[in-house]
């Protein structure tokens, strides 16, 4: 009797400490996987080229500095990162003004089309035709005059806002119409309850949508190769990284890419940085919900 009954209570506790183990290894293996590709580019990026084509070990021989100062002058990284820097905050600010008044309007509005609205939306997030849109896209922004900007550029990425609509919509629903009601009798009106009632409510999801929508411009290669070619002035960061590939007498510089790739990762951290309170709030509301 006293060792089946030994043997009954103690399977469960096994099944939880094997599915613990079981998920901690899942985890630890991913977070390995994710982070490796990650420090194998940090290091690669103080090795010479000879030693990155050559050498199988992972730690360099010897510290070369240097690269990172060859590819800042190579890359003409002042010039580039103010050129992404300004396309990321614009295309940042524009879509998150786009997406949450489109988010406002559906979640407070009835009005015809906008089950059709809704679903044209979801599809852009599973449908994707990449390169097949880039001559429309061009040939619209000759006809705006803004080919040669990188306004056409800002344009055409906060057109691509439905990830933060849908990002932002569920908060929407979050936030009781009573509110609205309510300022509205205090005497505002439907646009006022947006920018005064419902956007400070809203501050955590904004900063998380805006940290996506930072991020997708901050890493877009295509539209910005496409649109500057004929102006290289206002090539983005990782255009002007593309041209570290090949050194002098088309040799190539592998080093100066990686170290260029590092420089380049230096913005998104200090955002994550920042936007990391945000999470912890939207983190922290999901659970007390």
């Amino acid at each position: 009797m006293n060792p089946t009954h030994t043997n009954h209570t103690l399977s469960p506790k096994l099944v939880r400490w094997t599915g613990k183990t079981v998920l901690w290894v899942f985890l630890l293996t991913t977070a390995i996987l994710a982070i490796f590709p990650i420090v194998i580019v940090v290091l690669g990026s103080f090795k010479t080229n000879q030693e990155l084509t050559s050498s199988a070990t992972i730690w360099p021989q010897s510290w070369h500095f240097s690269n990172y100062v060859q590819a800042w002058k190579n890359a003409h990284f002042s010039r580039f990162t103010l050129n992404s820097i300004f396309v990321s905050v614009a295309t940042t600010i524009g879509t998150l003004l786009v997406a949450s008044m489109s988010a406002y309007a559906v979640n407070r509005v009835h009005f015809i089309g906008k089950k059709a609205y809704s679903l044209l939306m979801a599809s852009t997030l599973f449908i994707s035709i990449g390169a097949v849109v880039l001559r429309p896209q061009f040939d619209l922004m000759v006809m705006l005059g803004l080919n040669k900007t990188l306004w056409g550029i800002i344009i055409i990425l906060v057109s691509t806002h439905a990830t933060c609509y849908f990002m932002l919509i569920g908060f929407f629903r979050g936030i009781p119409k009573d509110l609205d009601e309510a300022a509205m009798i205090d005497g505002c009106n439907f646009y006022s309850v947006y920018w005064r009632i419902v956007l400070p409510l809203l501050r955590p999801a904004l900063a998380v949508a805006g940290l996506s929508a930072f991020q997708g411009s901050w890493n877009e290669y295509i539209l910005p190769l496409v649109f500057t070619m004929s102006n290289p002035e206002l090539q983005t960061l990782p255009v002007g990284l593309a041209n570290l590939r090949y050194g002098i007498g088309a040799a190539a510089e592998v080093q100066l890419m990686m170290a260029g790739a590092c420089l380049s990762i230096l913005p998104l951290l200090v955002v994550y940085v920042f936007a990391s309170k945000s999470f912890m709030q939207v983190t922290a509301g999901a659970v007390k919900g």
